[in-house]
């Protein structure tokens, strides 16, 4: 396993060998350590690699295993889990993220596959508006028992972390720095404390220091590991809205706080419903609608689609969703052959009808 490991940690630690490419390595070379003993030849003739990156690969190679075996020390001596892509252990929601991280490393007691995870970010300058609600919502949210994610940064971030722990519900905090500290140090106590019923995650190595660059990257993190984000306050340039668009990009849904118009600290927010790019919440009965998170009522529409009377197009759509668990819109769009537009818009009714439901992740699946 440490040799593994060893691998693992090297290959995340050339220069400018991001998280895309280092997985096209592996999966054409067959393993963290054969990237490193393939010839420089070979390496070229991967497709996206070519000369400039193999370089890197040779000329790098000493000083990156030397940069995993301090890891490995690190690593063993505080009790950190390291999550490789490829092993049982990563979550489950990052697979699904091309940008994925190769490696994480994880503190504390998590379990990343939980039903149901929750981002929840927003602004560090959060006013009482954006704390109530925050206390509100995790709350609210408390039934459902999700998994809470957020950055550990000031504002909403902590208050979010803060609440979890209030209501007995696991938390993970995503750093953009290595484990061998806490940013910002004032927030160490409830970091301890989340270790204990949740945990922190980040995907760089010890010794790496909380840069502004880091931030960006760590957010896609926190919006893949969910099956949906809250924002909570947020200016017209807020950081969170990075978290937003990358929850977007990789299809999750997104909701945001709305407030008046002349509040700074919800332009973000605003602007992120008026651009269709959040639903609007005003409680955790929104998510439940969205998500289709209330099971017990799950029985009822079941007795509902008995007496539903359908179209000809309905019979084909409900149909094609018989063969599938699940089935995404587009998919089902071309296998009905019907527009995306007259597809959403019979969902819609469907869903109106109590036929079908809507999941994570705008799948669509019969009740």
């Amino acid at each position: 396993m440490n040799e593994q490991l060893l691998y693992h940690i090297a290959i995340t630690s050339i220069p400018n060998i991001g998280d895309i490419t280092a997985k096209k390595l592996i999966a054409y070379c067959g393993s963290s350590k054969q990237v490193f003993s393939e010839k420089r030849s070979v390496l070229e003739k991967i497709p996206g690699i070519g000369a400039v990156n193999a370089e890197k690969i040779i000329k790098h190679k000493t000083e990156a295993l030397a940069i995993a075996e301090e890891e490995l020390v690190f690593i063993k001596k505080n009790e950190i889990t390291p999550l490789f892509y490829l092993n049982d252990n990563y979550p489950k929601r990052l697979l699904h993220c091309e940008d994925g991280p190769v490696l994480l490393y994880s503190r504390g007691n998590v379990e990343f596959n939980n039903p149901k995870v929750v981002s929840i970010v927003g602004t560090r300058k959060a006013t009482d508006y954006g704390k109530d609600f925050c206390n509100k919502v995790v709350e609210e949210l408390a039934p459902h028992q999700p998994l809470i994610v957020s950055g550990l940064a000031y504002g909403i971030d902590i208050c979010s972390h803060k609440a979890a722990l209030k209501n007995n519900l696991p938390t993970v905090g995503v750093l953009a720095h290595g484990l061998d500290r806490i940013y910002p140090s004032q927030h160490t106590s409830v970091a301890k404390k989340m270790i204990e019923n949740g945990g922190l995650l980040t995907d760089y190595k010890s010794g790496t220091t909380p840069g502004r660059e880091n931030f960006p990257k760590r957010n896609r993190i926190v919006a893949g590991l969910s099956d949906l984000t809250i924002v909570i306050e947020s200016s017209k340039k807020g950081g969170s809205l990075i978290t937003a668009f990358i929850a977007n990009d990789y299809n999750r849904d997104v909701f945001a706080l709305p407030g008046r118009l002349n509040d700074s600290q919800s332009e973000g927010c605003n602007n992120l419903i008026k651009s269709h790019k959040a639903a609007l919440i005003q409680s955790v009965k929104d998510i439940e609608y969205i998500m289709g998170w209330k099971a017990e009522k799950q029985s009822i529409p079941n007795q509902t689609q008995m007496f539903v009377e359908l179209t000809a197009e309905q019979k084909i759509v409900t149909g094609l969703m018989s063969k599938n668990k699940k089935i995404a819109i587009d998919e089902l769009s071309l296998q009905a052959e019907l527009s995306m537009s007259k597809t959403a818009s019979m969902l819609l009714e469907l869903e109106f009808e109590g036929v079908v439901k809507v999941l994570p992740g705008k799948m669509y699946q019969l009740v």
